[in-house]
């Protein structure tokens, strides 16, 4: 998997801009490659804890997809406890169709794909902006 320099920025910004709440969006980009991010307002009732993406951010996203925009991939949330894996909350959330999670945490962007069990990591390689 292939994910722009300037994605990987975005994302530590996000995260240490919603620190100490969970941030959380949208990975957009084409195959394999994560080529823009889209922040979501996160709208769970314990935002310290938990994320939940903006219902209405998802639906544009994928309504911008349908109409020849970048294809939603999956994902991202940060995660200010500093594991930069799926927790347990997180597995429960997977939809099991395959998307892409990127976690952030403790400085850190990790990546992982959902399955039907459980989450699989996926290396990954920063391309220029």
């Amino acid at each position: 998997m292939k994910v722009s320099a300037k994605v990987l920025d975005s994302l530590l910004t996000e995260a240490a801009r919603a620190h100490p709440r969970e941030c959380c969006g949208i990975l957009l980009g084409e195959g394999a490659a994560i080529t823009a991010i889209v922040p979501a307002a996160n709208v769970h009732a314990a935002p310290l804890t938990h994320f939940e993406i903006n219902p209405q951010a998802l639906v544009d996203a994928h309504r911008e997809a349908r109409s020849g925009g970048p294809q939603v991939l999956g994902y991202y949330h940060s995660h200010p406890n500093g594991l930069a894996r799926p927790s347990a909350t997180d597995e429960a959330m997977a939809t099991g169709q395959g998307l892409i999670w990127a976690i952030i945490a403790a400085g850190r962007v990790t990546f992982w794909r959902e399955g039907d069990a459980r989450f699989a990591a996926l290396p990954y390689e920063a391309c220029p902006r």
